[in-house]
């Protein structure tokens, strides 16, 4: 018997709430054959594709939807969705702005706008966005949980404690937010409360990687470990992605090293960075040609190097550089300890400004160089520091010191040295959030090498400009703490300060592995820390160089 096509619907739809999507998509394509922009289908097709994943499937059923119905704000704030996810962010922007235009008190795109404007680097817009959605909805913990993620990442800590703080009063259980309020804490160095938070975030949300993987790096563990035991019970749950099960075996290989089990720590870190190696493409040749382009156009940058007395009057700048966990945290701790400093964190605008320049892709002359710098000091002024001596600690920056002594004559550069068998396996053994900067350490053959073209690079800067850089050493930083602060401050040309010696005081906020850390008092010995490992590392090390 011939079925009519509200029949048909309503098939689809039964099956499709019982998600036999298979089924339900059949039905709903046999439909579109008849009526191909019929509403409901293409609305229904759309919510199921997205639901699946199946992204450009579900464009396109909005699409459909919107030339149908233009003035439908839903397709439209849909539609957003879809291309925030696709990373269409610009084009998500304006499906986005088209819904509230058609819609102005539409709580969920202003919310969803504030999320793709985060996206874009457009944080006040952002706020913004989630702040007329908090208007609209006093009880929108979502848009209460974003904006305080929004307010940590852009480190206005206070404020971003205060949302957290409202969202939960609003919803008590809230797993997330008690997560963000940790690591908001931790931040500030309030380690204890932050401790607090994760284990309310875990309690509300039992299997929470991130909370256990954030509790996990500012803890020791001890025998009969709570959550020793909710770790490797995570660690056999079949239904964790590639990134959770990454971050429980990271977690797992911190809390064995802190039981002194290391065989086991040692084989879950192994297994963490292979499952974090899974998720990115890494060649390592792709970084020897880049250290030889930074070799090569140095000669050309170094003709066009910018003179001091034309520049205008801008913030002074100190930028720390060095391999990553070689202390140049601890670094920026003690300098911004200083009355006269502000420590800005790690910045990537050189690179996102110099790169093309530094590598020689682009052409060099004073007015690039002048550009990078008016770009750089744009970015700078954003973040309204107040004052006039501001760090850069973007560690990365080691490949771009001919670049900086370029373009800004009038900076300091400290780069610090720490002993490389302890560099590389504190690389090896952190888990990076932002992957893409840290391909390398994935591996510990790759991290050796990297460590080595670091090395070679470092001496070629030694070559050029090594008058525009100051050397020190980690180790003897940590032995010789009062000596070496005074040497490091006279060098920066700045009034001692007995603060400087007192880093862990420093209330300024710290966003890298090293938050814990740097709130204890320097202390010597940490170099030595990677040698209990060396039974497992297969002489990986033995080659290493110290001098550099």
């Amino acid at each position: 018997m011939k079925i009519t096509i509200n029949q048909a619907l309503q098939q689809a739809v039964a099956a499709h709430q019982k998600n036999k999507f298979t089924e339900a998509e059949k039905i709903y394509r046999a439909i579109l054959q008849i009526h191909p922009m019929h509403t409901a289908v293409n609305s229904n097709l759309g919510v199921m594709f997205y639901k699946l994943g199946r992204l450009e499937e579900a464009q396109s059923c909005y699409k459909k939807l919107i030339t149908q119905k233009p003035n439908h704000a839903e397709s439209h704030c849909n539609l957003g969705v879809i291309l925030q996810e696709l990373n269409k962010l610009k084009d998500s922007e304006i499906s986005f702005k088209k819904a509230i235009e058609l819609k102005p008190n539409y709580e969920l795109a202003h919310n969803n706008l504030g999320n793709t404007l985060k996206k874009l680097g457009r944080s006040e817009e952002a706020a913004t966005s989630y702040k007329v959605a908090i208007a609209l909805k006093s009880d929108y913990v979502e848009a209460f949980y974003n904006l305080s993620v929004l307010l940590q990442e852009i480190d206005s800590l206070e404020s971003s404690e205060e949302i957290c703080k409202k969202a939960i009063m609003l919803k008590p259980d809230y797993a997330e937010i008690y997560n963000n309020l940790g690591i908001t804490l931790q931040k500030l160095g309030k380690i204890e409360e932050a401790e607090v938070n994760y284990k309310k975030a875990i309690h509300f949300k039992s299997k929470y990687v991130d909370a256990h993987f954030n509790l996990s790096q500012i803890k020791n563990f001890i025998k009969e470990d709570k959550q020793f035991v909710q770790l490797q019970d995570l660690y056999l749950d079949q239904n964790l992605d590639n990134e959770q099960r990454c971050q429980i075996c990271f977690a797992l290989g911190k809390a064995f090293e802190d039981l002194n089990q290391l065989d086991k720590s040692f084989k879950y870190y192994c297994e963490g960075n292979a499952h974090r190696k899974k998720s990115i493409i890494y060649d390592a040749s792709q970084d020897i040609k880049l250290f030889n382009q930074l070799k090569k156009s140095y000669p050309n940058i170094k003709k066009s190097t910018l003179k001091t007395a034309n520049l205008p009057n801008e913030p002074k700048l100190i930028f720390i550089v060095g391999m990553p966990r070689s202390g140049t945290t601890l670094l920026e701790q003690i300098i911004s300890a200083h009355s006269e400093v502000s420590g800005a964190g790690e910045l990537f605008y050189v690179e996102k400004f110099g790169d093309d320049a530094a590598r020689g892709i682009s052409k060099i002359n004073s007015n690039t160089l002048l550009d990078i710098r008016k770009k750089y000091f744009q970015k700078l002024k954003e973040l309204s520091i107040e004052k006039h001596i501001i760090t850069d600690k973007m560690t990365m920056n080691f490949r771009y010191i001919g670049l900086i002594c370029a373009t800004f004559p009038d900076a300091k550069i400290v780069h610090i040295k720490r002993n490389s068998a302890a560099t590389c396996w504190g690389n090896y053994k952190q888990l990076f959030f932002n992957k893409e900067s840290f391909h390398y350490s994935y591996n510990l053959d790759d991290t050796v090498k990297y460590y080595a073209l670091y090395q070679n690079l470092m001496k070629f800067w030694g070559e050029h400009c090594g008058d525009r850089v100051y050397n020190i050493n980690y180790e003897e930083l940590t032995e010789n703490q009062e000596v070496e602060t005074n040497k490091l401050i006279q060098y920066l040309e700045l009034k001692w300060e007995e603060g400087c010696l007192s880093p862990q005081d420093n209330k300024r906020s710290v966003s890298t592995a090293s938050s814990k850390q740097i709130r204890q008092k320097i202390y010597q010995g940490s170099s030595q820390k990677w040698k209990k490992f060396e039974p497992f590392l297969n002489d990986k090390f033995n080659h290493l160089e110290n001098d550099l």
